[in-house]
């Protein structure tokens, strides 16, 4: 039988070699960053009951109604991948008590996430967010807090042009005095829409401000806007939100058209765009969620949020410079065929890991010219050529070499390294 070569999945992608250093520089950054302001670390399990989207992220979702991975396990219960972090955080809130901690509770995550949607650049059926989610306080400073953290990370990421839309989308009671008015309006002028608003116009009309249909952009440009009818409470919030953003130096531009595709969110809603992504220009975004911990059985608890695109941010962002990893020691083979060389030169290798050096050692039968070659590649600073009961040490950086002990070699590597 002829083999069959088998891809990946579409829309999914494997992390290959510079890649994989670049996301490790990201969570770095990211770990660095959040848990320096109080947020810590929390994973949640990649399957969920599928109730938890249904009831967090609302029925009326594209999410839910078209995107989910959803199976059934062997005990025909509904099992979910998850497509956002926000639930589970909230569900794990509700689950291990975490209202009887002192609020709020600030959490953090870098996971992956499951949507079936076409794939595009940027967008993809399999993803990685990092997130950040802080519980138990309704104070503007919590909202200002999280998107600043945000500003902050895409600007270590080098994520440019970088372009703040903010607004609010006021309380529930508000919401829905604005959305009987505004399906009021798309009724009126139906017949311009795109059959895709015309069918959301009774289960979710504030997705037409996200259309790009001619027609619906035309009579969304005369739509009411939710801003307006928000509650004085509401409206307050969210100038003290804009004050302290400005006292952060935190540039933003309040958008009246702004919408999320969550049910769950209140109040403060914002996204980052980077032009860089062309059509899929949203980077990060989030809000805040103070019914979603009520909704899943947990106390009545205030909530903010966001989440970051990973592949997003590092192909809107610098590239993020190689050779962090790059080895101190290659321990290269005068003569690879002779056991006694290639065992002093593996028990040279385990000496230099056991005193805290990146090392490697030459594993492929190459000649000594094909070793040097190739720990130049690699950017090893030096190469310890083994020997007959010596090794030459070459310094790849400055051009030296010297012809030592070879069980002085890692002292003499890590003197050399003392004065760089």
């Amino acid at each position: 039988m002829r083999a069959q070569k088998i891809k990946a999945p579409r829309g999914t992608f494997d992390v290959l070699g510079e890649q994989t250093e670049a996301r490790a520089t990201l969570e770095a950054r990211a770990r660095a960053l959040l848990e320096d302001a109080g947020y810590e670390r929390i994973e949640t399990p990649t399957f969920e009951a599928t109730e938890l989207f249904r009831l967090g992220v609302g029925e009326s979702t594209d999410i839910v109604r078209k995107e989910m991975f959803t199976l059934e396990d062997g005990a025909g219960r509904s099992l979910t991948l998850r497509p956002e972090g926000t639930a589970p955080v909230c569900r794990a809130y509700v689950e291990h008590g975490m209202h009887k901690r002192r609020q709020p509770v600030k959490l953090w995550y870098l996971s992956s996430f499951f949507r079936s949607e076409r794939a595009q650049a940027g967008r993809y059926r399999q993803f990685w967010q990092v997130g950040a989610e802080a519980l138990g306080s309704e104070d503007p400073a919590v909202d200002a807090e999280s998107i600043a953290l945000l500003a902050a990370l895409l600007g270590e990421m080098g994520v440019k042009p970088v372009r703040l839309r903010l607004s609010s989308l006021g309380s529930p009671a508000s919401r829905g005095e604005y959305r009987e008015l505004l399906q009021n309006y798309l009724r009126a002028h139906a017949e311009q829409l795109s059959p895709e608003v015309r069918e959301r116009i009774e289960l979710n009309p504030l997705r037409a401000f996200d259309s790009d249909h001619p027609g619906t952009r035309r009579v969304m440009s005369g739509a009411p806007r939710l801003l307006e009818h928000i509650s004085s409470e509401d409206a307050d919030h969210f100038t003290e939100v804009r004050e302290l953003l400005s006292q952060a130096n935190v540039a933003y531009e309040v958008d009246p058209t702004l919408v999320r595709g969550l049910d769950y969110y209140t109040r403060t809603v914002f996204e980052f765009t980077s032009d860089a992504l062309g059509a899929q220009s949203g980077v990060a975004g989030g809000g805040r969620y103070d019914g979603l911990v009520e909704r899943l059985g947990g106390p009545p608890t205030p909530g903010m949020g966001w989440a970051a695109g990973i592949e997003r941010m590092l192909l809107a962002g610098d590239a993020i410079p190689g050779g962090a990893n790059a080895p101190e020691l290659f321990v290269a083979l005068a003569d690879g065929t002779d056991p006694a060389r290639r065992r002093a030169a593996f028990a040279l290798l385990g000496a230099a890991r056991s005193a805290g050096l990146r090392a490697q050692m030459e594993l492929a039968g190459r000649s000594l010219k094909g070793q040097l070659g190739f720990a130049g590649t690699l950017g090893a600073r030096y190469v310890a050529i083994v020997e007959n009961g010596e090794t030459v040490l070459r310094d790849m950086q400055e051009g030296g070499q010297e012809r030592i002990a070879t069980d002085t070699v890692v002292h003499a590597v890590l003197r050399g390294l003392r004065t760089l």
